[in-house]
Order: C-alpha cells, then sequence, then structure tokens
C-alpha cells in the first residue's frame, strides 16, 4: 500500500459530494476514478494534494513516498522556451555534468595524491550520473516532448507565447520527468491527439511508479488502468479490471440488485395475500398466524428500488427530410495558413446514411476541413458541392454557434421563434437546464454547459447531414454514451472530428485519416483503421538513413518492431474472442444442466439421454477452448 484513503467526507453548501470514500492504491498500480461531471472526481485528487481539506477522514501516504499532480488547468508562467522549462526538472543532473566537466578540467593539471582524491570523486559522481540516466537525460526530454506533440521546432517556444493546452502539455511533461513515485492526473488527455494518448497510454502503462486518473476518455483507461474507483451519488465502489470490466460487472450488479428488488418485492406481495387470507377466516388460530406473518414481514428490511443508468441527457436526432444519397463530394481541395500548408488537392464524398469520422494530429486541418464545408472560411483552391435536399446542422468546439451575450433561453427562443415557452423549457430540461438556470448567460457558462446549449440546438434543427467538431469535449461518460446512442440511431448523415478513439470505434462507419496534407479512407471503425493502417505503414515505409548513409538495419530494425506489434495485437484479439466464446459456451452448459432439472426432460428417457448428450459435447468444446486460452496466455507472457 503507498496511498489510502479512510472514509473522506466532503460537503459543499451542505450538498455531499463525497461519504465514506475509502480504497487503497498499491504500489505499481494504474487506477481510474470515475463518475459523472459534478461527482466529485478532481475533488478527491485535491483533498489527497492537501489543496482541498476533507470534513472528516484521512488520506495516509507511504512514508519517503514521492507525490505529482496535473490538474486541468495549468498557468505556467515563466520566459525559459519549452526545452528549457523541462530541463529544469534535471536541474539535479545538470548540475553534476557540470561538476564532472569541472572535475575533467581541473585532473589536467593535477597530480599525485590530489590527482588521486579528484580521480575518486570523479568516479563517484560518474557512477551516480549513470544511476540516474544522465546520460540519456536530454535525449529523454526530447522523446517526451515529440511524445506529447511538440515539434522540433516548436522547442525554443517560449512558455509566456503558449496556448493554455500547450502550457497543460508541458506540466505534464514536468510532471513525468521528474517520475514521482504516485502520480495524480486529471484529464490528461483533454490537449493531446490521437498519437499523443497513444503514446501517454504507453508510457503510463509501463510507468514503475503508481497512477491515478481522473479521465472520460474510456479508450484510454482501457488500456492503461487495472482498477477503477467510482464515485456515485456521493458512495465510492472499487472494481478490479479497465473501464469496460468496471462498465460490464456495474452492469450485471444493477441488474442482480434489480433482481433481488423484484423478489423480494413479489415476496411482500404473497405474504400480505396470506395475511389478508388468514385474516378473512376470522377464527384465532388463523388470526394468530396472520399476526406472527406480519411480525416476520415488518422484520424485513425492504429494499430500495436500485436506479436505472442515471442518463444525464434525454437527447433524439432525427432528419425532417431525406437528402439525396450523395450528401457532400469535395473536389481538389487546398489550405495554407502563410507558409504552412495544411492540405492539397483533397478528394472525398459522402454518402446519405454514412458516418464519417476524420481523425490526425493536433494541427494538420481537421478542424479547417469543417469550417470551409460551413463556409467559414475560404479554400485556397477546390470545390465542394451539396446533395439534394440536404441540410446541415453544426457543431463547433469553441461554440461559435452562441452568442455570449444572450441567455440560454433566449438562444434557443431566437434560433425557434415557432416554439412556446413550456416547449423551450422542456427542451432545455432535457439537457439539464431548469428552473432560473435557463436565465444564465452564454458568457457565463462552462465548456460542458455551452456544449449541452449547441447539442439543444442540433436537436432542433432537424438537419439531415450534422456536422461536429471535437463533440465530447467536456462531456462525461454517460453523456458521451448518451450521444453515441443518439447518433447510431440517427438516420442522417454525420461528418465529424474526434480524438475520442472509444467514441469514434462506436459510431464510426468510415475513418478519413488526414496525414502528411492528404487523406486516406478506412472503411471501417477505429480498431479497423488500427489494424489497416499498420499494413499500410509496412508497405509504404521510407527508408531510414543513419549518418553513416546506411538505411538497412534501421529499416529491418523498423519492419520487426512492427511485426511484433501486429503479432501482439493478432493475439490480444485471439484471446478475448476466445474469453468471449469460453463464457458463451459456460451459458450454455448452464442452460443444459438446467432442462435436465425440468420434469418434461428428466421423465422421459430419450430427451434426457439426447440433453446429456450435448451437454457432454459442449462440456468437451469448452475444454478445449481452455486449452487453447492457456496456451495463448503462455504466449502473450512470453
Amino acid at each position: 500500500m503507498i496511498l489510502s484513503c479512510n472514509n473522506i467526507e466532503k460537503s459543499f453548501d451542505g450538498n455531499t459530494i463525497l461519504s465514506k470514500c475509502s480504497f487503497i492504491a498499491n504500489e505499481h498500480e494504474k487506477i481510474a476514478v470515475v463518475g459523472i461531471n459534478g461527482a466529485g472526481k478532481s475533488t478527491l485528487l485535491k483533498i489527497i494534494m492537501k489543496e482541498l481539506p476533507a470534513d472528516s477522514g484521512e488520506v495516509i501516504i507511504a512514508k519517503d513516498a514521492s507525490i505529482g499532480y496535473l490538474a486541468q488547468h495549468q498557468d505556467v508562467s515563466s520566459e525559459n522556451s519549452i526545452y528549457e522549462e523541462l530541463l529544469t526538472v534535471k536541474k539535479e543532473i545538470l548540475d553534476m555534468e557540470r561538476k564532472m566537466r569541472s572535475l575533467e578540467l581541473q585532473m589536467k593539471t593535477l597530480n599525485g595524491e590530489e590527482l588521486e582524491n579528484t580521480l575518486k570523486t570523479y568516479t563517484n559522481l560518474t557512477h551516480q550520473f549513470e544511476l540516474q540516466n544522465g546520460y540519456a537525460c536530454k535525449s529523454e526530454i526530447t522523446g517526451v516532448l515529440k511524445g506529447l506533440g511538440f515539434t522540433e521546432e516548436e522547442f525554443q517556444k517560449s512558455i509566456s507565447t503558449l496556448s493554455g493546452g500547450q502550457k497543460t502539455r508541458v506540466s505534464l511533461g514536468k510532471l513525468l520527468l521528474s517520475k514521482p513515485d504516485i502520480i495524480l492526473l486529471d484529464e490528461p488527455t483533454n490537449h493531446l491527439d490521437i498519437g499523443s494518448i497513444t503514446w501517454l497510454e504507453n508510457y503510463l502503462s509501463n510507468y514503475n511508479g503508481t497512477v491515478i486518473i481522473v479521465a472520460h476518455d474510456r479508450y484510454f483507461l482501457d488500456k492503461v488502468v487495472s482498477k477503477v474507483v467510482e464515485i456515485d451519488k456521493s458512495k465510492v465502489t472499487v472494481f478490479l479490471g479497465n473501464y469496460t470490466d468496471y462498465a460490464n460487472k456495474k452492469a450485471l450488479l444493477r441488474d442482480e440488485e434489480l433482481k433481488h428488488y423484484i423478489n423480494q418485492q413479489r415476496e411482500i406481495r404473497h405474504q400480505e395475500e396470506v395475511i389478508t387470507k388468514l385474516r378473512s377466516f376470522n377464527r384465532e388460530k388463523s388470526i394468530k398466524r396472520a399476526e406472527s406473518r406480519q411480525k416476520m414481514l415488518d422484520k424485513i428490511e425492504v429494499l430500495d428500488k436500485p436506479a436505472g443508468p442515471d442518463k444525464t441527457m434525454r437527447f433524439c436526432l432525427e432528419p425532417k427530410v431525406l437528402s439525396g444519397n450523395d450528401v457532400l463530394t469535395v473536389e481538389g481541395l487546398s489550405k495554407a495558413f502563410g507558409s504552412k500548408m495544411l492540405f492539397k488537392n483533397l478528394d472525398f464524398q459522402i454518402k446519405r446514411g454514412e458516418k464519417v469520422a476524420i481523425i490526425g494530429n493536433n494541427g494538420t486541418g481537421k478542424t479547417t476541413i469543417l469550417k470551409i464545408i460551413n463556409h467559414l472560411i475560404l479554400p485556397d483552391s477546390g470545390e465542394i458541392f451539396l446533395g439534394s435536399k440536404v441540410n446541415i446542422g453544426y457543431y463547433d468546439q469553441e461554440h461559435h454557434v452562441l452568442d455570449m451575450d444572450k441567455t440560454i433561453f433566449d438562444e434557443i427562443s431566437d434560433a425557434y421563434p415557432n416554439l412556446t415557452n413550456t416547449e423551450i423549457r422542456n427542451v432545455l430540461a432535457a439537457f439539464l437546464f431548469t428552473g432560473e438556470d435557463v436565465f444564465k448567460l452564454i458568457g457565463d457558462l462552462s465548456g460542458g454547459e455551452r456544449g449541452r446549449v449547441s447539442l439543444a440546438k442540433l436537436m432542433l434543427s432537424n438537419a439531415n447531414f450534422i456536422i461536429l467538431d471535437e463533440p465530447t469535449n467536456h462531456l462525461d461518460i454517460q453523456s458521451k454514451e448518451i450521444l453515441e446512442d443518439a447518433l447510431n440511431d440517427y438516420t442522417g448523415t454525420v461528418l465529424y472530428v474526434s480524438h475520442d478513439r472509444y467514441f469514434i470505434n462506436r459510431t464510426a462507419t468510415r475513418i478519413l485519416d488526414l496525414e502528411e496534407q492528404t487523406l486516406t479512407s478506412y472503411l471501417g471503425n477505429y480498431d479497423y483503421y488500427l489494424e489497416k493502417h499498420e499494413q499500410l505503414l509496412e508497405r509504404t515505409a521510407p527508408i531510414l538513413k543513419n549518418e553513416t548513409g546506411s538505411s538497412s538495419a534501421s529499416k529491418e530494425d523498423w519492419k520487426s518492431q512492427k511485426e511484433e506489434q501486429a503479432r501482439k495485437r493478432k493475439l490480444e484479439n485471439d484471446i478475448k474472442r476466445t474469453e468471449e466464446k469460453i463464457t458463451e459456451t459456460e451459458q450454455k452448459i448452464e442452460e443444459l444442466n438446467e432442462m435436465l432439472t425440468k420434469e418434461e426432460v428428466y421423465t422421459v428417457p430419450e430427451k434426457c439421454m439426447e440433453v446429456q448428450k450435448n451437454l457432454e459435447t459442449v462440456s468437451e468444446v469448452l475444454s478445449g477452448l481452455y486449452e487453447s486460452w492457456e496456451q495463448m496466455l503462455l504466449t502473450a507472457n512470453k
């Protein structure tokens, strides 16, 4: 155990946020903290960091354990460049290196005992320098900066000129390089593109310390964590496994609780009927029996009806008019800003009913494509054709479609003047704006609240072609799931930009990858894209030249690495499929065993023998599956 939260209580203005919150974090463990927006996730991290006091309870951290924290919003103020700022983390190592260089110069002029003593100091210092990986210090900084999406040209940018998102990435880089025993991360993926998120996944998965993460990126959580701490209605529950394991277990628990509740209600109704019947006999013995049963009934601890999945929004998209089959045609599209060419000669089409995701690194021009389609900026060249009866609904991540000086109510009322006051209030209530909340100014809302207003306008538009720019930003996991369900049920056409791979996996039927100023189309979801993208890279891998001009060794290393990654991915998929088959087969065995207990089966020898024979066959299949599964696990662990 490296960290323990024991019965943490926290309230704000009489509202209980955390109640008897308890969990432990072990060394090297990777933990996710999940819950809807406002559940208390960030509050919990701040209490652990002693930035907020708990009302009661305690946080225990192992003696001498170091701890680092990345909050959601960073305001790094420094005149350093990005590279210099990260160098400050390695000050001790750099001081050591300067001391070594100084001793080297001194030793040139020394001799005898003085030289011997200086050499001993130098040897000890060099050993310490090696232990702290000093020789790789600068390449480590470069690797972290590139992993977090900074190009070498940006290394010398001044911190004071950076955006909020870039400053957060700098802070994350400094935290990772400091290598504390415990890392607390609050929404670390918010300002990262897909490539950087993938890099961070690998970094944290292999990190030697303990990591506690608040994040809404389910794909990221699936890859990194092995324990989930859920905050739900101020209560904390701990689940072992990644996010998908947690979601499945949570659904099973909810089903089990509902089953217990239904069974108890059925038993209570039965007992009440029996009691009523006994009393109706109006005899001494029957009345006594009724009283006895009533006492037993009164002692039952009545279960509360389990709450269903806590859906935060009620959201439905439906086009008013059916568009033509050809929804969008783009030909020869090019755009540059100054000397920076984003993309050139892009050609693509979108057909009715498709759900198309545009992916790519930050700064490649994904949002620019959407803005050009919406006539918000002009292309340098190229043409855009909308199909017959196409009506666009646009969701802008910066919410420029909203007037910051209007109230929420007026924003909807002015956009849809035919709606009555009651209808407007009903729509806003579906997006969690009730009472006086509807008269808040758009400019005073949080990013998540503005997102909900934009989604409300999108729903009311009845558009048949929806264009979305980072629609899951600021949404909690349950709100994302609601949006996913709405898009999957939507009969119109969707084009969106997103770095949320779980969202893409659930909603996209096609992916357009914007890379090196051009688009590549993949007909499938994100997992399919990953598989095909690897194959494409292998076929088109550039020759990597080393300093001597030789390329064969680098190329072979690259190919070998990619082959190994592909082999591991295939093995992981095979293991997952086998586990699913094992679950299905075990369920079949349970069903067959249950059939053997039924009177209509065990009283008829022919039926009984048939079921028994099926049971033996399925059991043999299960044994084979377990053998294959064990063999695959052995291979995976080699």
